[in-house]
């Protein structure tokens, strides 16, 4: 275990999450369906694949020694976290790259660490050990955790005011420089929507967990056990993802997109989407190195995926003058709810360290 190394693995993932999205705003001439279809090819099926084979070139033998119920389980909970990637794509759609991803992330962070808790509450098996939605309100622990929702919550709003004022405050002309389709209201839809499902990758990575300790018993390093897991649960993010902008392809109909663009972006279009689509991968690839060597301070892997996320995204927001036009006074509402947020994430690690609550994963 080599915590440091953890905190650098966890930085680049940071950072690749919170940059991904930049390069499909270069893309010309194509629906958003369009690229956003594209970018999944290369982040749930090109990256995955071609990672798992040169770490592992006969990783398809671990399916065959694992229950097939494993299997479904794992696809099965990518294909529900598939619709909270939609909609993280669609919120940074309608409120931009800064604005968009803290407040996704700031839900993820909300339902990610209560959903777990409710389910075992619920319908888990008391003998797991797993900790419940009544542990968290009765011990220490759970109480600090919740008190990091509260602050998570007071940051997405404080974002979500920046956002109104921001809406106020620039003409059609304005918006559409920064973000062509800024429209406050859906973007927080569909956060809450992309923050619930997005939880849906933890239960991914534990039913999944017996591939990881399968690949592990045939050779494959711990460091890179997440590599022939996330091949099935990413398979399944990328079939939500592909029936849906399919449908649009066909609503809108800008399924010839794939063939054509402005002169001289055809290529360069592909070019930027496998860019953003890898950038998108190495996240989860990052993520989960990271994790393996943190050791007894594991707890804070998620804490600093998310910071360093939402640290990232708003520095490329403010570069690519998503927030031009805006006054000081707005600039320096969503800086305070992006530190919020940020603090937020810090007191549910501090949480998690304490004992009893669940580390999101």
């Amino acid at each position: 275990m080599n915590p440091v190394l953890g905190i650098i693995f966890h930085a680049i993932g940071g950072a690749a999450a919170g940059s991904f999205y930049a390069p499909c705003k270069r893309v010309k001439g194509w629906a958003w369906e369009t690229y956003w279809l594209m970018l999944g090819v290369f982040a749930w099926i090109a990256a995955p694949l071609l990672t798992a084979l040169i770490v592992m070139p006969n990783f398809f033998e671990v399916y065959d020694s694992v229950p097939i119920k494993v299997i479904f389980w794992a696809y099965f909970f990518g294909v529900l976290w598939g619709i909270g990637g939609l909609t993280f794509g669609l919120t940074m759609r309608y409120l931009g790259i800064s604005l968009g991803v803290s407040v996704a992330l700031g839900f993820c962070a909300m339902f990610g660490t209560l959903i777990p808790p409710v389910f075992e509450q619920f319908f888990g098996d008391p003998a797991s050990g797993e900790t419940t939605i009544t542990e968290l309100l009765t011990t220490t622990s759970g109480q600090v955790t919740l008190g990091g929702i509260a602050v998570c919550l007071l940051g997405i709003i404080i974002c979500g005011k920046a956002g109104m004022m921001k809406e106020k405050e620039l003409s059609v002309e304005q918006k559409a420089e920064g973000i062509k389709e800024f429209d406050f209201f859906k973007g927080i839809t569909v956060a809450i929507v992309a923050g619930v499902l997005s939880a849906c990758m933890a239960y991914a990575f534990t039913a999944g967990a017996p591939v990881q300790a399968k690949a592990v018993e045939m050779g494959l390093r711990p460091v890179l056990s997440n590599i022939p897991l996330l091949v099935i649960v990413l398979l399944g993010g990328f079939t939500t993802n592909c029936l849906w902008c399919f449908w649009l392809s066909i609503k809108n109909k800008t399924y010839s997109d794939y063939a054509n663009a402005p002169k001289g972006f055809l290529l360069l279009n592909y070019m930027l989407c496998m860019l953003a689509g890898t950038l998108w991968y190495l996240q989860f690839f990052f993520y989960g190195m990271g994790s393996t060597q943190m050791g007894k301070y594991d707890f804070a892997s998620w804490t600093l995926h998310m910071a360093l996320i939402i640290v990232t995204s708003n520095m490329i927001g403010l570069l690519t003058h998503e927030w031009k036009g805006s006054s000081k006074n707005t600039i320096r509402c969503v800086l305070a709810g992006i530190a919020v947020l940020i603090l937020s994430t810090i007191i549910v690690g501090v949480g998690n360290k304490l004992g009893a609550a669940p580390a999101v994963h």
